[in-house]
């Protein structure tokens, strides 16, 4: 196992990617649960190159892959669609349209900023039937309570700070390789 901050890609992501015949993107986007962090892979001709790593939270439910369980699914994912373009720092989604910048109820859970909405790669973990992350609607996006990052706080999602989301966003196209792994 390597540590959070290590310049090479997960072996495991590698092994997933190798499996379903996925070409790698220009970047991939790991998160690692055990540690709360993610980290931002640029992957360019002479190997990868790690650009950054940030805190995140994952599901304060723990790791499944199951609908309704509200746990962070594992495995490889891509980036399907993208929402929040342009919006505020701060807006907040519901259903992931823009309803304003009140948060009502827990704004650990609330879903702010921007959406980066997830799709499972692998059929059977966290792709088709109840184990789909796109009908899970897993998401990468802001948080109502920054003060949690860096330890499990959502419900399945994987949550980041505004100053991370947005150049985030910004960066990565629909399509973009996501790993989540424990270790």
């Amino acid at each position: 196992m390597q540590p959070p901050d290590a310049a090479t890609l997960p072996a495991e992501l590698l092994a997933a990617v190798a499996r379903l015949g996925v070409p790698l993107t220009p970047h991939l986007f790991a998160v690692r649960i055990s540690t709360q962090t993610a980290t931002l892979f640029e992957s360019a001709g002479d190997g990868p190159r790690l650009l950054r790593t940030i805190p995140c939270s994952t599901s304060r439910f723990g790791i499944g892959q199951i609908k309704d369980s509200n746990q962070t699914p594992l495995g490889l994912h891509r980036i399907a669609e993208k929402i929040g373009d342009g919006e505020p720092i701060g807006m907040v989604f519901k259903a992931r349209r823009p309803v304003g910048m009140e948060i009502t109820g827990n704004p650990a859970t609330a879903i702010t900023t921007r959406i980066l909405w997830l799709e499972g790669l692998e059929p059977g973990l966290n792709r088709g039937g109840d184990v789909d992350t796109h009908d899970r609607y897993i998401y990468i996006h802001g948080t109502g309570d920054e003060t949690k990052l860096g330890r499990p706080a959502s419900c399945g999602c994987i949550h980041l700070a505004a100053a991370d989301l947005i150049p985030l966003f910004d960066l990565l196209p629909s399509g973009t390789l996501v790993w989540i792994e424990k270790d």
